[in-house]
């Protein structure tokens, strides 16, 4: 599959991605760029026939405290004990060839230095998740948060 990492220079093309994939979940270039210099080794971007045609944003993070949409981090926690699986969005035409399920894949793969990987599923994602071993966690402390991605979002936290 056409996995590759990402740069800070395929920013401005993640940013287009998400503006068009995520309409409802506007996330700022900073917060993008900010992810990617924080952990690039956890950030991919996917190409597709004619350019960018998705990404995957990953950090090391903390149990039950996931970020707020767009939301500048300021730093990843000395003792992250958790993989946080940011955002993975992929162009329609993209959807369905496993592009997803490879780099879910890959990533729980090289996770073992954590004892867990959490997210949050928005737009009904959850089962999707579900497939590869998360499972929901009812957290009430974080309805809140949780709220602010829209109804039916769920946290969701997968044991390494």
């Amino acid at each position: 599959m056409p996995w590759r990492p990402m740069l800070a220079g395929d920013i401005p093309a993640v940013f287009d991605l998400s503006v068009r994939i995520h309409p409802g979940y506007p996330e700022s270039e900073p917060v993008l760029a900010e992810r990617q210099a924080l952990a690039p080794e956890w950030c991919w971007l996917y190409e597709g026939r004619e350019g960018p045609a998705g990404y995957f944003l990953v950090h090391p993070w903390r149990l039950g405290a996931p970020p707020a949409l767009n939301a500048l981090l300021g730093g990843l926690p000395d003792t992250p004990d958790t993989l946080y699986f940011h955002d993975l969005a992929l162009l329609p035409e993209t959807r369905g060839t496993g592009a997803a399920s490879d780099i879910v894949r890959r990533s729980i793969a090289a996770a073992h230095p954590f004892k867990t990987i959490s997210l949050v599923a928005v737009n009904g994602t959850a089962p999707f998740w579900s497939r590869f071993g998360f499972l929901e966690e009812t957290r009430p402390d974080l309805s809140g948060k949780l709220e602010s991605y829209g109804p039916g979002t769920r946290y969701m936290v997968r044991r390494v």
